[in-house]
């Protein structure tokens, strides 16, 4: 097996074990970044904690699971082929690296900007295989709060409607009951692909994809960070004359938190931006809340809800990602360190 194969299959499992853990709070968040809310009629409404009770009082424990399932065949096809293609690229940035030393240009070790560029590559083919199933994962969702907008645009409906003597207020009470006792439910994987057709058609799958493209920044600065900072602590122990200069899971941990820390801070507005896009568009009726394009979007966000629109939920995904980055990055690690045992005793039987 290849080291950038094992690489695939140890993110792939790092990825399911961190998507599983941290789950409840990435349902959570994406709702908090879909909450359309005008900049005079901000409340707690957004809190986490406000959020999870709202979920598990409305649809019970499982509605912080909802789209579990193409979450994480998400998270493995994700992880898979992110860190195949950035461990083949790193590879090869690391062999241009050792041709340079040889011919008098640097110390042989791949820089900053290098370590950029290879995330970059890496995440650019990941977010273009990978985006119909992140689409199908922010609609399931998101499904339940977009119901909820709608039954609540016909309850106002409604009562404007009474208000003009439209019917009576018999008439008015059934309709209200009528209306209370049809509670959204979640939906399945196939009803959501549906739907996205039946909006779009097939480039409906890639909603969302520029803004993404655009993010593929947010894991070349995790990477970026990740390897500059195992490079040093690598540098200082090899300086101390230390016997071990491997990274234990712990430091990892660590170093994958901080890394992850730095890359959601810079680039949360982009993912607001890219949830709004794939989440359900048909809010309410109102037009201000459906967005043709990401410009649209943003235009539209600043416009009606101001600039803070952009950072809705960023705290909890602050915990969420650098928990679940953290994770990743120990359980991969070690993964990859097990392979390379492993692959060692076959050879010494052979």
């Amino acid at each position: 097996m290849s080291s950038a194969l094992a690489n695939g299959l140890a993110g792939a499992g790092g990825g399911i074990i961190a998507q599983i853990i941290t789950y409840p709070l990435q349902t959570v968040n994406t709702r908090q970044q879909t909450e359309r809310v005008t900049k005079k009629g901000r409340d707690s409404r957004g809190s986490a904690l406000f959020q999870i009770l709202q979920v598990v009082r409305s649809e019970g424990l499982l509605g912080l699971y909802s789209g579990l399932k193409p979450s994480l065949l998400g998270t493995t096809v994700s992880q898979g082929v992110y860190y195949y293609f950035y461990q083949v690229f790193k590879n090869k940035a690391e062999a241009i690296a050792s041709a340079n030393k040889k011919k008098g240009r640097g110390d042989g070790s791949v820089g900053a900007f290098s370590w950029l560029v290879v995330a970059a590559l890496a995440g650019s083919l990941n977010v273009l295989l990978t985006n119909p199933i992140w689409i199908l994962v922010t609609r399931m969702q998101t499904h339940t709060q977009a119901e909820r907008k709608i039954l609540e645009a016909k309850r106002q409906s409604l009562l404007k409607e009474a208000s003009e003597n439209l019917f009576t207020a018999a008439s008015l009470e059934a309709k209200l009951a009528e209306l209370d006792s049809s509670k959204p439910h979640p939906y399945g994987t196939l009803q959501a692909a549906r739907e996205i057709y039946d909006e779009s058609g097939v480039i409906g799958f890639w909603k969302g994809v520029i803004p993404a493209l655009i993010m593929v920044s947010n894991p070349s600065i995790q990477f970026m960070i990740y390897e500059s900072l195992s490079k040093q602590l690598r540098t200082k122990r090899a300086a101390k004359k230390k016997y071990v200069q491997n990274t234990t899971a712990w430091e990892v941990f660590v170093i994958g938190a901080f890394a992850k820390l730095g890359a959601t801070v810079s680039t949360y507005p982009l993912l607001v931006v890219k949830s709004r896009l794939q989440a359900k568009q048909e809010i309410g009726g109102n037009i201000s809340l459906r967005y043709s394009g990401t410009a649209d979007a943003v235009i539209k966000m600043i416009r009606h809800e101001g600039f803070k629109s952009f950072y809705q939920g960023m705290r909890t995904k602050i915990v969420q990602s650098v928990f679940a980055a953290s994770v990743l990055f120990m359980v991969k690690e070690e993964l990859v360190k097990l392979y390379a045992v492993l692959a060692n005793r076959s050879k010494v039987n052979v």
